[in-house]
């Protein structure tokens, strides 16, 4: 049979050669190269199927997040998901394998608040700089999510694709007793959005046996406070005083939502209201704010703030007081690349430890709606996670890698900020082939064999002394010999 390859190719050249044919153009006859058809598609097919990317990190002390620390583990992740934590797994030849013997390894810092680091103020899936130097120092300190405006995104360095993981999950609202007028609108949207559920509810049970029921209109309602009562936005009040923060507790009490509070500077003196109101606050640790002096009653800020709050029920997501970075780069030492330094200011107050980390972690990955995928570090969970030299909750201690999906997107010694102070030791070169000893020609296990062979020399074999039955018979013998 021809082979219609070869065909295709004479055809080509006949055509090339005949008279009308160079009269045509006055370019030049293109070079013809024969592929094989069955070697082309399989060069298509490994294209398409390049196989799932796989990374370990092994050896570090893991911090799970869920009450767990296991020493020395392994964590595999399969195309930035997680897929197994433990001991003595198996990991494919192809994996990106970091040794992070002697570290701890964390879950990526979450910051439920920030400005800057994504390079700019706008939609951060249109206008982020992904080599933007405020995202560098961000990961440095371990952040690793971040919410910007209105956007919770991931700090993928030198990365554009897939950085927002939620939106839109706040619900911004005021209920102040500076603004009376401002209160009862409030709860009168409440009160509408309250019933207006209720008519939904009813009628999308009686809708199933009549078809003409009309659904209830919407009609001078609230959006934001009806995505509140259904679960789809957190409500948001910014709150310090301690007669606002009750009056809050009271009403999500009332028409049963869980509240977020952002300051709740005062939150200390009414933390048991504000535990059975299910309510979580959003504060800084350090936060100062005196007493009202003509008040009797307790007030102002305390650094036991979010200890007695923690205590009550209330969870707690903690923040610098600026969520930005200063000018000065960080040295002040209140900007958010001191996020973990704000939380251990929590735990001088009395917070747990425990619950230092989970605010700077999984409970701001809770307010976000995001725990699912960050926040602790789970099988199934994304692979964003940080490995320090130490504690990270102590001042002293570095970010020595971090990891988003999977990928290390910062490297301590491979920037120019941190690579100066305490550089990573160099590990130790093994030498080629171990030398058993005794095998050298100078070792001196040598040196008895060698006085053994001169005394054989001068007095020929001697008898051991267990043999020999008198000394005096023993020396003739051998001086006889």
């Amino acid at each position: 049979m021809i082979d219609p390859k070869r065909i295709s190719l004479i055809a080509a050249l006949l055509w090339a050669a005949a008279p009308g044919a160079l009269a045509l153009t006055s370019a030049p006859i293109p070079a013809f190269t024969v592929v094989d058809d069955d070697e082309d598609e399989g060069e298509h097919e490994n294209d398409e199927d390049e196989g799932p990317k796989w990374s370990a990190v092994t050896g570090g002390d893991v911090h799970t997040g869920t009450g767990a620390t296991l020493r020395g583990a392994t964590i595999l992740s399969k195309d930035g998901v997680i897929e197994e934590i433990g001991y003595d797994l198996y990991i494919p030849e192809d994996a990106e394998v970091l040794d992070a013997t002697g570290y701890s390894v964390y879950p990526g810092l979450v910051a439920v608040r920030s400005a800057g680091l994504f390079g700019s103020t706008g939609s951060i899936g249109d206008s982020v700089d992904p080599f933007n130097r405020n995202m560098v120092l961000a990961l440095a300190s371990g952040l690793t999510t971040a919410v910007n405006g209105s956007e919770a995104a991931k700090l993928k360095y030198g990365e554009i694709d897939d950085l927002v993981i939620n939106d839109n999950f706040f619900a911004g609202l005021s209920y102040s007793n500076g603004n009376p007028s401002g209160k009862k609108q409030l709860r009168d949207k409440f009160k509408k959005a309250a019933a207006y559920l209720r008519e939904y509810r009813d009628w999308q049970v009686k809708v199933k046996s009549d078809k003409e029921l009309k659904e209830p209109k919407t009609s001078g309602l609230d959006a934001n406070v009806v995505a509140v009562l259904s679960g789809t936005k957190r409500a948001m009040f910014n709150a310090d005083d301690r007669h606002d923060l009750l009056e809050i507790a009271r009403l999500a009490q009332t028409f049963d939502f869980r509240p977020v509070i952002t300051g709740a500077a005062e939150g200390w003196t009414v933390a048991d209201e504000l535990g059975r109101a299910g309510a979580m606050a959003i504060l800084t640790a350090r936060e100062r704010g005196p007493k009202d002096e003509r008040l009797e009653r307790a007030g102002g800020a305390s650094i036991e703030n979010a200890a007695k709050l923690h205590k009550a029920g209330v969870q707690i997501a903690i923040i610098p007081a600026v969520s930005g970075i200063n000018s000065l780069g960080g040295i002040v030492g209140r900007d958010i690349i001191h996020l973990p330094t704000e939380a251990a200011f929590a735990v001088r107050g009395g917070l747990p430890e425990a619950a230092a980390i989970e605010a700077i972690t999984v409970v701001p990955a809770r307010l976000i709606g995001a725990d699912h995928r960050i926040g602790t570090l789970e099988e199934g969970k994304d692979a964003d996670l940080i490995i320090t030299d130490g504690d990270i909750l102590h001042y002293e201690t570095f970010v020595q890698w971090a990891m988003v999906d999977g990928k290390v997107v910062y490297d301590k010694q491979s920037d120019l900020f941190y690579a100066h102070i305490r550089p990573r030791p160099e590990a130790e070169i093994a030498p080629e082939a171990k030398t058993d000893v005794g095998e050298g020609e100078d070792e001196v296990i040598e040196a008895p064999e060698e006085e053994e062979s001169e005394g054989e020399e001068e007095g020929g074999e001697e008898a051991p002394e267990e043999e020999g039955g008198d000394d005096g018979d023993s020396d003739d013998g051998s001086e006889g010999q």
